[in-house]
Parts: structure tokens; C-alpha cells; sequence
């Protein structure tokens, strides 16, 4: 405690000098400039001083030679001084005792230490302060930053000491790191190439979803290289001064040409990177200026300088062709969503510090993970960690994985919850529905669980996961999927002949797909393989505000109405299945009330007519526990 209070201590007096300077600047300014108030001396004129000397009242006079200054007192008040200030020398003498005064001679003043002190301690002060605050403004003032420090670079740099990431951390993206790996190659052995008149890189752009491992990529080419690594935000170049995002980055492109070779790693450069000349502002806004400011600095890449310039981002339809071009990223590398062997790894990386079962199959699930990156994988490493360590356990298994891919896929459990019997009937006849639909088209994902416990927003889940990774979706796969969306609102009706807002979700997303078939992927038989554009895009500064339209009015009278045929007609296809399943609607409802949560296998023995055991998994453990069941007459 003691050190912390004294290193606060410290900072507050760093921080008030400058109020210290001023108060004692302030007290040797009235010490010396202002006269003493409480003093009982009267200055008098030359009248009335030869009056008082000519009739004898005079009785003391101190005689200041070095100010010509009289100084005296009265016989009647010897208390109160005289002062009269005069050009008068002491040849006067003889007339003070003429009339009788006394005289004392105030010899000329020395030049002592003390008044040597006196006199130049205020400018030594007023000098020093100012050098103090010179300092300041230029951002010294050891390592607090100065009035003028916010035009410096906000980038951190990390030493090649403190760099532990390598190629072995990473996994999912063996192509990516194929392609860093020249770089990595260049950093450490520039001759190797230059020798044989190849050119330096520039840079290289980062592209991929969020998650994917762009920024963990950048770290490990810096740790592979074992080289400084200045990392910063696009959006921490623009401030709301103008030319401070320029500055910036100069002052950056400096610090990294001192520390060559050297890597610079501009996160989110979409911030700063947009198109340039459109939408609002005009062409010379902050932001353009801090991009014609970063071509300016690749442009100015000498071959000798060995700087790098990475960057990520998740936008690269928004960046600005000038920034896109040759020479200066060099390199647009895509980071991809993992395959299942590329899951697989990253979970291996990911549980090296867990301890783990010996039962825990990290390929089984790698296969029921499709479409997670990095962040994701890692997420439920650390949910499946989490999870043990409630339950007081010292090892993770495969229970405590597949619970936290369920957390994540289908959201977080609120048991707390509490659904009426209405409310929970409504819930598993519209999962039941999704459910069966599923079960019965063809081109569709299997179910891996239904439940009809509230989870995240939703009263209940039905999910699905694909059997394998998909990269391109088929018309006969996404109308198998508007079939699957409206089973739940066509259960409510053929049960209840009543819907609720429950499928509300469904509808929207339904709506979303059928539009995207229709303007987008060409698989409207009306309207033919043409596309008419997304009003989905997201807006910004860097584009047109307004948008042209590319077709007319009874085009998109066209596109309505076929995105409504194509969803009523997943409604009929849902609403023919269900009333020919109808009997196994109410068998899968019935079961979801008691049971709750029902996976792939369970289902699979209900459909075929087989009884579920009472305390089958996990999860019927728990419900029989809070003793939830409802029967269905």
C-alpha cells in the first residue's frame, strides 16, 4: 500500500508543477513589485518637507544614497516616517544639523548572494517554466503525453521479445499462412530476394468475416519474423481536428522506418479506407485526407526501408481502389471460414491448456460445428471450461462440449423462465411443427435438437446442421428451407386454428431468402435469371446516398408478388405434410412437454414408435428434477 500511495503521491505533484511554478513565480512578484501596505511611512512633497526641516520638527533622517531618498521622522510622532524622493545629494548635511536633526547614512547596497537570489530566482523560474511547458506541448513530461501529443501515432508497438505468437497458434487457414509465409521469408533474409532484383512488398490486405483469425494472423508473420509489430485501429487515426489523422500517420510511418525491419498491422482499415469523392463531406473531409496521407507513405516506401504494412478488414467492397492497387497491397489474402479439418485444429489449439477426457472426440465435434471460425471455437472451449469447473469437475468431457455447442448454436438457457401451460402447449406443437417438416422434405439439414426451453429470445429452437460445410446452395435446398420455416405457424393453425407472433422470426426470414432468390440468384421462373440488386447494403459516407433504380415500377410489383407465391407456397407444402403427420404432431408435442429437450436419436425412436426412457440424458435429469410435466388431453 505504501507504494501506491506514494506513487500517487508523485503523480499528483508531476501533475500540479506547473501550479507550483505559478504560486511561488506569483509570491517573488509581490515580494519585490508591490509595496507594503501595512507600513507607516507618508511620502511628502518638497514643501512640506523644507517646512518640517526649517522649523526644527525633524528629529531622525535616513539618508538612502543609492535612491536619493530622505527618509525621516517628526519629534512630536517618532513612530510615523517621512519619505521625500529628490534629486538631493549629501552635501546637504550641513544644513540637516543646522537645524538640529539627526543623520544616518544608508550606505550603497552590496551585490550579496541573497540579493543576487532575490533579483534573478524570478526569471530563472519564469525561464525554467517556460522550457517546462515547451516541453509539454511536444509530449514529453516523461511518458504523460503533452498538449500537442494527439497529433502523435496511437499505435502500440510490441516488442519482438513479448511476441510469442507463431504459425503453430494459428490453424483453419493453411492458404493464408502459405501466403505469409514469403513475407516472413523477406523480413528475415531481404538479400535472398534483392539480390535477384525482385521488389519489396508493400503490404498485404487481410480479408475475411469477423472471427476468422486476421489480427492473430499479422501477430504471428511479426512473431515468425521475430520483428517490433506496431498495431493500431483505423478508427484512432481521424479525430475531430483537422489534419491530426494525417499526422498520424507520418508519425507512425516514422517510427517504424527507426525500428526496421518492422511490421505495421492497421486493424479495421475500412474505417479510413472507404471510397473517396462521394456522398456527403465532398472529397476533402478528415478521413480522405488521412487515406491520401497512407498512399502517400506506401508510395514512399523505400526498398531499403524493410517496413511491411498489414491490414484487416471484413468490408473490402467499401475500400478504395487506389488502395487496392499494385504496389500497394500487394497481396489481398482471403481468411476463410475453416473446414472441418481446419475446426478441428483450431480446437486442438484451443483445448491445450483444458484438461480434456480421454472419451472427448474433437473431430465429432468439428462436424457439428459448421460455419464457426476461430472466435467461435474458442468461445465454446472455454464455455465447455467453464461448464466443468460448476460442476466441480477437473476435467472437461465430451457432456460438457456438446452442452456449450448448444449454448452457443441455440443460446443460453432460461430455466428461470416460467411458461404457462397455454404458453408451453402453443411452444411445442410450433417446434413440432419445424421439427417434422424437417424430418420429412428432402434437401434438408437434419435436426440436431429440439427444446422448448426459452433460449436467448426465443420461447423454443428447433436446429438444424448441415451433414457437411456448404459453399453454395442449391434452389431445391432453399425452398426446403422456406418449407421448414413455416411448419411451425402451419402446426399452430392446423391445432389451434389460431397463430401466434412466435412465428414472426420465421416470416421475416423466410421473406429475406425468397428475396434473395428472386433479385439476386435468378431462380424465379417469372422473372428469370436477372438481378435487380440488394437494398439490404449498409450506407455510408464513402458512397452515393442515393441509389438509382434499375428497374421500373411494374418489375417490382413482379418481385412482391413472387416472393409472396414463393412463401405461400411453403406455407401449403408445411400444411399438407402436417395434416398427413398430424398423429406424429401430437406424439412429438406430447414428448416435448415432458422432456423438454429432445436430440437427433431421441427423435428418431418417437417417430418410429419407440418410448423414450425416463432419465434418458442429461437434460431429462434436470426436467424430471423441476418437476415440469404437462399432459396433453
Amino acid at each position: 500500500m505504501k507504494k501506491k500511495n506514494q506513487k500517487k503521491i508523485k503523480f499528483n505533484l508531476g501533475n500540479n508543477f506547473a501550479l507550483w511554478v505559478m504560486i511561488i513565480l506569483g509570491s517573488f512578484f509581490i515580494v519585490q513589485f508591490i509595496p507594503n501596505s501595512l507600513s507607516n511611512t507618508i511620502d511628502v512633497g518638497y514643501d512640506e518637507y523644507r517646512n518640517h526641516l526649517v522649523n526644527g520638527k525633524i528629529n531622525h533622517i535616513k539618508y538612502d544614497q543609492d535612491n536619493y531618498t530622505v527618509l525621516y521622522s517628526l519629534k512630536d510622532d517618532e513612530n510615523k516616517f517621512k519619505k521625500y524622493s529628490s534629486a538631493i545629494d549629501a552635501s546637504e548635511k550641513d544644513e540637516w544639523l543646522k537645524y538640529g536633526a539627526k543623520i544616518d547614512f544608508v550606505p550603497k547596497p552590496g551585490l550579496g548572494l541573497i540579493d543576487v537570489i532575490f533579483n534573478i530566482a524570478p526569471w530563472l523560474l519564469i525561464i525554467f517554466f517556460w522550457f517546462y511547458m515547451t516541453r509539454r506541448m511536444q509530449g514529453g513530461g516523461g511518458g504523460q503525453g503533452g498538449i500537442f501529443s494527439f497529433i502523435k501515432s496511437k499505435a502500440k508497438m510490441v516488442s519482438p521479445e513479448k511476441l510469442k505468437t507463431t504459425f503453430k497458434d494459428v490453424a483453419g487457414c493453411e492458404e493464408a499462412k502459405i501466403e505469409l509465409q514469403e513475407i516472413v521469408e523477406f523480413l528475415k533474409k531481404p538479400k535472398k530476394f534483392t539480390n535477384i532484383g525482385a521488389k519489396i512488398p508493400r503490404g498485404a490486405l487481410l480479408l475475411g468475416s469477423p472471427g476468422t483469425g486476421k489480427t492473430l494472423l499479422a501477430r504471428a508473420v511479426s512473431g515468425e519474423a521475430n520483428v517490433p509489430f506496431f498495431t493500431i485501429s483505423g478508427a484512432e487515426f481521424v479525430e475531430m481536428f483537422v489534419g491530426v489523422g494525417a499526422s498520424r500517420v507520418r508519425d507512425l510511418f516514422e517510427q517504424a522506418k527507426k525500428f526496421a525491419p518492422s511490421i505495421i498491422f492497421v486493424d479495421e482499415i475500412d474505417a479510413v479506407g472507404r471510397h473517396r469523392g462521394a456522398g456527403l463531406g465532398g472529397g476533402h473531409d478528415e478521413r480522405e485526407q488521412t487515406l491520401n496521407q497512407i498512399l502517400v507513405e506506401m508510395d514512399g516506401f523505400d526498398n531499403r526501408d524493410s517496413v511491411i504494412l498489414l491490414a484487416a478488414t471484413n468490408r473490402p467492397d467499401v475500400l478504395d481502389k487506389a488502395l487496392l492497387r499494385p504496389g500497394r497491397f500487394d497481396r489481398q489474402i482471403v481468411v476463410d471460414t475453416p473446414t472441418l479439418e481446419g475446426r478441428e485444429a483450431i480446437l486442438k489449439i484451443h483445448t491445450r491448456k483444458i484438461p480434456t477426457d480421454k472419451d472427448l472426440d474433437l473431430l465429432t465435434i468439428a462436424k457439428g460445428t459448421p460455419g464457426m471460425v476461430g472466435a467461435d471455437l474458442e468461445n465454446l472451449a472455454n464455455e465447455a471450461a467453464l461448464l466443468a469447473a460448476r460442476k466441480g469437475k477437473k476435467i472437461v468431457s465430451m457432456l460438457e462440449f456438446e452442452e456449450a455447442k448448444d449454448k452457443v448454436i441455440m443460446g443460453v438457457e432460461r430455466r428461470s423462465m416460467v411458461l404457462t401451460d397455454e404458453e408451453k402447449k402453443i411452444t411445442a406443437y410450433h417446434e413440432a411443427g419445424h421439427t417434422l417438416v424437417a424430418y420429412y422434405t428432402k434437401n434438408t439439414d437434419p435436426v440436431h435438437k429440439v427444446t422448448i426451453i426459452p433460449r436467448g429470445m426465443a420461447l423454443g429452437v428447433t436446429a438444424q446442421l448441415p451433414e457437411h460445410d456448404k459453399h453454395n446452395y442449391s434452389k431445391s435446398y432453399l425452398l426446403a428451407k422456406l418449407d421448414v420455416l413455416m411448419g411451425g405457424r402451419c402446426a399452430e393453425k392446423l391445432i389451434f386454428q389460431d397463430t401466434s407472433s412466435g412465428a414472426g422470426n420465421d416470416i421475416e426470414v423466410a421473406t429475406n431468402i425468397a428475396r434473395k432468390m428472386i433479385t439476386e440468384w435468378g431462380m424465379s421462373d417469372k422473372i428469370g435469371p436477372a438481378a435487380f440488386g440488394s437494398n439490404d447494403d449498409e450506407m455510408f459516407l464513402g458512397r452515393e446516398i442515393s441509389r438509382p433504380k434499375n428497374h421500373g415500377e411494374g418489375i417490382s410489383q413482379t418481385i412482391d408478388n413472387e416472393i409472396k407465391d414463393f412463401i405461400l407456397t411453403a406455407e401449403k407444402n408445411a400444411d399438407n405434410l402436417l395434416k398427413e403427420k398430424e398423429e406424429q404432431l401430437h406424439i412429438l408435442a406430447k414428448a416435448l412437454i415432458t422432456y423438454e429437450s429432445i436430440d437427433s436419436k431421441q427423435l428418431s425412436k418417437i417417430l418410429n414408435g419407440e418410448s423414450l426412457e425416463k432419465n434418458n440424458d442429461e437434460s431429462t435429469k434436470k426436467t424430471t428434477k423441476r418437476k415440469r410435466r404437462t399432459t396433453i388431453n
